[in-house]
């Protein structure tokens, strides 16, 4: 029989078992910049897209953070996706260092001007996405905050007929505690023949290429 656990037991208690359950989860590895001028730069993996149409995505902040006091300051941010071979530099800019420390020196990494904000990006992150505060909910102990996409850029090389192919992006997703995962490789899953030639469905659209 499966263990029961109701959610009345302590929140830590309910903290660990969900982030060993939703796993692995996207990082948003999100770069801010304070009224200060200061950069800061911190991974968050409650991460993810919610509207493609306008295209805005939304993370979730326990607690108020230098990244979401910054984001209420200027109304900006940029969401830089973290590949294999940056996930040392990613776990640096995860410590508790003070607001006026750059996690971008910290890390040693190289900063790249974005396009329509003034938060910098991560110049050795192969995705990007410049953001715009939309709108900050307060839910339980945390923020939900969720930005407006002005722009992407990503890297050429892990492009493949105008989409990203994962192999080649590798990301790193969150586990729980300090365990991570990388997408090295992916298995396409199609409905059984019989099915798929009696109901519309999204891999359709996908094609049978890399997808």
């Amino acid at each position: 029989m499966p263990t029961i656990i109701c959610r009345e037991q302590a929140n830590i208690a309910n903290y660990f078992l969900m982030t060993s359950l939703v796993v692995p989860r996207p990082i948003a590895w999100i770069s801010t910049q304070g009224e200060d001028g200061v950069a800061n730069l911190a991974p968050y993996s409650h991460f993810n897209n919610c509207s493609a149409n306008p295209p805005i995505i939304m993370f979730s902040s326990n607690g108020v953070k230098d990244t979401l006091r910054n984001i209420r300051e200027t109304g900006e941010f940029v969401v830089n996706m973290v590949s294999h071979e940056l996930r040392q530099q990613m776990r640096v800019t995860s410590a508790n260092w003070p607001p006026n420390a750059s996690e971008f020196e910290m890390a040693g990494l190289e900063s790249a001007p974005s396009r329509f904000v003034r938060p910098p990006r991560v110049a050795q992150a192969r995705a990007s996405m410049e953001c715009k505060l939309r709108q900050v909910l307060p839910m339980g102990d945390c923020f939900v905050v969720f930005g407006d996409v002005l722009c992407f850029h990503v890297a050429d090389d892990v492009m493949v007929d105008g989409r990203v192919v994962a192999e080649r992006l590798q990301p790193v997703g969150k586990l729980d505690g300090a365990l991570y995962s990388t997408v090295t490789a992916t298995e396409r899953l199609d409905l059984p023949p019989d099915m798929a030639s009696r109901v519309d469905d999204y891999g359709n659209a996908w094609g049978k290429g890399t997808r």
